[in-house]
């Protein structure tokens, strides 16, 4: 019995030796194994692309300003404002849900708009219903090869996308109607998309002046690129400037790029926004400006002031304090794909309550300017 036991604490003991070595093994493998997973296994082939969402179909928008969705939630303390005393409107485009290995997703499986509605919409668009009457659509989606790892069919993939949010636009415009100011908001794929969108409908056109402020986060923005292909579309430098653009992507200052890293042709350093701040100038700002972090995912929907700092240097958003964050285990997951220290995942979250407030600013401020130009504030 007792050569049994040793034996038997032997086997424990390798089991859990053995457990470990494959779960440092697992981890080492996971981003190669997602890369993998995810890659197309064909040439893209627009005829065989899913059918394109019709934006007259509410069942084609995460989030409309008209009924209950997931872009309605607030933090605890907080509210959304009745969308019909909303003074402005936000056009939110979610970044990448899907993880499946088609060139592009489609936008009518149920699983996939519930994972968009809960860890897109729900987490980011609802930081602007203090504001806005919230718009969301849903778009046939690039594989996330094609923004880390740039190619032929990639390109393809990407314009299908952006045609569905281009086309969701211009349906956003005629749902809404007349003159109003809009906010424009996205992140990571959707943030490209909408990049390219103010660069080739916005800029050079009347939507430029109702445009009071684009928050693209973790995108591709350049400083350079805005001045070069949308001159009259600046970098915003205050917290009330208007017609102008928010970007930023934060990581720690030890972030090293994986892989899975937003590949891009413009190499020159990207437009940082202190969200605490407002400027893009390279000031430190502490925690102690941080009004919240809000992590809407979880069941704890309360704001959790000083949470993380924030600092411009080199095209990125430094954070260097930072409380724990709740993550769930796909989350942690993702975490360990992206890399350590990639706080992209929650670009969002770490500032909601800095980027609640400054879109409730801006767009007092747009509505003020038109009133002292003797314009008044656009019709619902």
């Amino acid at each position: 019995m007792k050569r049994r036991g040793r034996i038997g604490l032997r086997v424990v003991g390798f089991t859990v030796l053995g457990l470990g070595i494959l779960l440092a093994i697992a981890v080492a493998a996971l981003e190669p194994l997602v890369d993998w997973l995810i890659t197309p296994g064909r040439a893209f082939d627009a005829s065989v692309a899913p059918p394109p969402p019709r934006y007259e179909d509410a069942a084609s928008w995460s989030a409309l300003p008209d009924r209950e969705d997931s872009a309605d939630v607030a933090p605890h303390g907080s509210a959304a404002i009745d969308p019909r005393a909303a003074d402005v409107d936000a056009f939110y485009v979610h970044p990448t849900s899907y993880v499946g290995s088609d060139w592009n997703a489609p936008t009518t499986d149920a699983r996939l708009n519930a994972d968009t509605d809960r860890v897109a919409t729900g987490i980011q668009a609802s930081a602007f219903n203090a504001c806005c009457a919230v718009y969301a659509p849903r778009y046939r989606q690039a594989n996330g090869t094609a923004y880390y790892r740039p190619s032929d069919d990639g390109r393809r993939a990407i314009d299908l996308a952006y045609d569905d949010v281009r086309r969701a636009f211009l349906a956003f415009q005629e749902r809404r109607g007349g003159q109003r100011p809009f906010i424009l908001a996205a992140h990571s794929q959707g943030a490209v998309l909408a990049k390219r969108l103010l660069a080739e409908v916005v800029h050079g056109t009347p939507l430029r002046e109702q445009l009071v402020a684009a928050y693209l986060v973790g995108g591709d923005v350049t400083s350079e690129g805005l001045r070069e292909q949308m001159p009259d579309l600046a970098p915003c430098r205050a917290p009330d400037d208007l017609h102008c653009v928010v970007a930023y992507q934060a990581r720690s200052p030890s972030f090293q790029p994986t892989r899975i890293e937003l590949d891009v042709e413009d190499r020159r350093p990207r437009l940082c926004t202190n969200p605490l701040s407002w400027r893009p100038d390279g000031k430190r700002s502490p925690a102690s400006e941080n009004l919240g972090a809000v992590f809407l995912e979880t069941d704890d929907h309360a704001p959790r002031p000083g949470f993380a700092d924030a600092a411009c240097a080199d095209g990125r958003l430094l954070v260097t304090e930072l409380d724990p964050v709740p993550r769930d285990l796909p989350s942690r997951l993702l975490d360990r794909v992206l890399g350590e220290g990639n706080y992209h995942a929650i670009e969002y979250q770490l500032y909601f309550m800095n980027l609640r407030a400054n879109a409730v600013e801006r767009s007092k401020a747009w509505v003020a300017s038109r009133q002292s130009a003797g314009a008044g504030a656009a019709p619902p």
